[in-house]
């Protein structure tokens, strides 16, 4: 990929394909590559050499406005970290994505906010939330706008261990039920092998473990 001083090389030959409505998960150790791997996939940094395509668009060949607006018409984001916004309640967040696609769905909104079992605290700031609920509040608000792709970053690396269970339970109830595309990066070998494929990224390279959801 591209730094401000030049080539950092990071992936060496990665060659990946992921299917529509499939769940992929990338496994790898602190610092292997994996958050720079997301991020290249869903076009948030650009490679060096080689393409990828995202929903059928080559991204090499987007500017950054184009692949912002593509990756709101067809992409989800969940994070370890939440990044919900402060200063907007639970609903408000949730929202947002709808909004800044120039739509209003408040029936949306109170649907998916109803499917994570947070109808309750829709009112609430993220200040009064558990950061089980915070999470919660951030899985509504990547599928609030039925995106095609998912693409899931640590989502339960900062909480407990059973608030973690809960909240892998529902990643996959809720992708499940919007037939979404489901790429995974965690150090949760647990975790990945409920995926479809498992991938671990070692020195720059992906391999394929076999038979990960067995």
């Amino acid at each position: 990929m591209r730094g401000p001083e030049g080539d950092v090389h990071i992936l060496d030959s990665v060659d990946l394909t992921i299917t529509e409505g499939d769940s992929v998960a990338i496994v790898g150790a602190s610092g292997s590559g994996k958050t720079t791997l997301l991020g290249l996939l869903a076009g948030l940094d650009l490679p060096s050499r080689g393409e990828i395509s995202l929903a059928g668009a080559a991204l090499g060949s987007l500017d950054e406005e184009a692949r912002a607006a593509l990756r709101a018409r067809q992409v989800g984001f969940v994070f370890q970290s939440f990044h919900l916004l402060p200063a907007l309640t639970a609903e408000e967040n949730i929202a947002l994505p709808l909004e800044l696609a120039g739509r209003e769905d408040p029936a949306r909104v109170r649907e998916v906010l109803q499917a994570v079992g947070l109808a309750a605290r829709a009112r609430h700031y993220p200040r009064q939330l558990s950061g089980g609920e915070q999470q919660r509040v951030a899985l509504a608000r990547a599928f609030v706008a039925r995106p095609r792709i998912l693409f899931a970053d640590e989502p339960t690396g900062s909480l407990d261990q059973a608030t973690g269970h809960q909240i892998s339970d529902l990643l996959f109830a809720l992708n499940a039920g919007n037939r979404t595309t489901l790429v995974l990066v965690t150090h949760d070998l647990q975790l990945a092998r409920r995926c479809a494929q498992v991938y671990r990224l070692e020195a720059g390279r992906l391999q394929r473990i076999p038979d990960a959801a067995a």
